[in-house]
């Protein structure tokens, strides 16, 4: 299987965003991933999940959800990775933007969410129904999505490390507030970052068979 690999800037609800585009051929759905916490594209841990995804047939887009400029500032402050509205508009906006272009037009959408990213990918769902079909939250914060978490359908994977009490704990209560199908996957022995051996490859494993088996093709874009 063939990959076509490019980065590209793509306008994004008013910004211009960095993102790393790949796409097998053939592909058979796309994956948009929404970084948190002061992560971006060069995310390493992202990476090597998009790299499981890409050789199971998905497309993956890493973009950078703050400018240049605003990382800058948000290296200071630390406000702006919890600007889940911010966050979560921009993913939209890039959804319109796969939906727009040829490559990617007619691949049902999925969005994987890590940390605060997973919440802004949520929401994201919540505005974009007819477009994203899945989402996969690693080591996630759905819970800061609040009340739109009830408003979202489209099946929904938390994954989780054992060893990450509080953030399992909080993936267990967001669970009561979706609506849609949802699973809760633990990682036996994993730490928030999922640092131990063969614990993201679990991640990737997980995500990869989900999205697989939700994603559908949507001639009707094309």
């Amino acid at each position: 299987m063939s990959v076509v690999s490019q980065s590209l800037q793509i306008p994004a609800a008013g910004v211009t965003l960095a993102a790393d585009v790949a796409v097998p051929d053939p592909a058979v759905g796309v994956v948009l991933f929404a970084h948190g916490s002061g992560s971006g594209r060069h995310s390493p841990r992202n990476r090597a999940v998009a790299a499981e995804l890409q050789s199971a047939g998905l497309a993956t887009v890493l973009a950078d959800l703050l400018t240049v400029e605003e990382e800058r500032a948000d290296a200071r402050t630390g406000h702006l990775r919890f600007d889940i509205g911010l966050l979560a508009r921009r993913v939209a906006a890039l959804t319109d933007w796969l939906v727009e272009q040829e490559q990617t037009a007619d691949l049902g959408i999925g969005l994987f969410g890590a940390s605060t990213g997973a919440a802004a990918a949520l929401v994201a769902a919540t505005a974009r129904p007819a477009s994203v079909e899945a989402v996969v939250s690693r080591g996630g914060r759905p819970d800061l999505a609040g009340g739109l978490l009830r408003l979202v359908r489209q099946p929904v994977l938390l994954i989780v490390g054992e060893r990450d009490r509080t953030v399992l704990d909080l993936n267990r209560r967001a669970m009561q507030e979706l609506c849609g199908e949802t699973s809760l996957e633990i990682v036996p022995g994993a730490t928030h970052l999922f640092e131990e051996p063969g614990a993201l490859e679990q991640v990737a494993r997980l995500a990869r068979d989900w999205l697989v088996g939700h994603l559908q093709p949507v001639p009707r874009r094309a």
